[in-house]
């Protein structure tokens, strides 16, 4: 099963990035702030889906994978969702192509 733990994880971590991004913009600019924030919350937002949908297709995840999610640009964990909706296995999800 997908940790509880991770999960909370990486909602905490957003909610750290959220708030870390409002403090930048604060002092570069409310509309800067904003728009980063948003950005890093959508990222942390994506990746806990994206583990969902692969605990749910492939069952336990490893922490390793959990950490490689988290760590992913947006554009990269878009193209692992749409890979992971049909793929056979997990290696195929996160295979280059």
């Amino acid at each position: 099963m997908f940790p509880d733990n991770l999960l909370a994880e990486i909602e905490r971590k957003a909610r750290v990035a959220e708030r870390k991004a409002h403090k930048k913009g604060l002092q570069e600019g409310r509309q800067e702030g904003r728009q980063e924030g948003r950005q890093e919350g959508r990222q942390e937002g994506e990746a806990a889906a994206l583990l969902h949908l692969l605990e749910r297709r492939f069952g336990e995840i490893t922490p390793e994978i959990a950490q490689r999610i988290a760590s992913a640009e947006l554009v990269r964990i878009g193209q692992w969702f749409d890979r992971a909706i049909d793929a056979p296995d997990l290696e195929t999800v996160f295979r280059m192509q």
